[in-house]
């Protein structure tokens, strides 16, 4: 078996979702970003998928709601973590 390029952790669309709603991927630099999507997704547990209508279609409500939640805890304490460095 190879893993390719379809292969990808699901929690990464949700993070750059998540950025860009709160306007980050606007607002900051790129290494800014790059830096702040590490710490945010070392925080996070892996789910990885090939195909996202398969998680679109056989993922729980709640289970999705719960993902987000993650999400946005891990970026919170991840941006905070970075602006308070000096």
């Amino acid at each position: 078996m190879i893993l390719n390029d379809d292969i990808h952790n699901y929690y990464e669309k949700l993070v750059i979702d998540y950025l860009a709603e709160q306007g980050l991927d606007q607002n900051k630099d790129p290494d800014y970003l790059a830096d702040l999507s590490c710490i945010i997704l070392n925080q996070l547990p892996p789910r990885y998928i090939r195909y996202e209508v398969d998680m679109a279609f056989y993922l729980p409500q709640s289970e999705r709601f719960e993902m987000q939640m993650k999400v946005q805890e891990a970026v919170r304490k991840a941006v905070e973590f970075l602006d308070n460095q000096g």
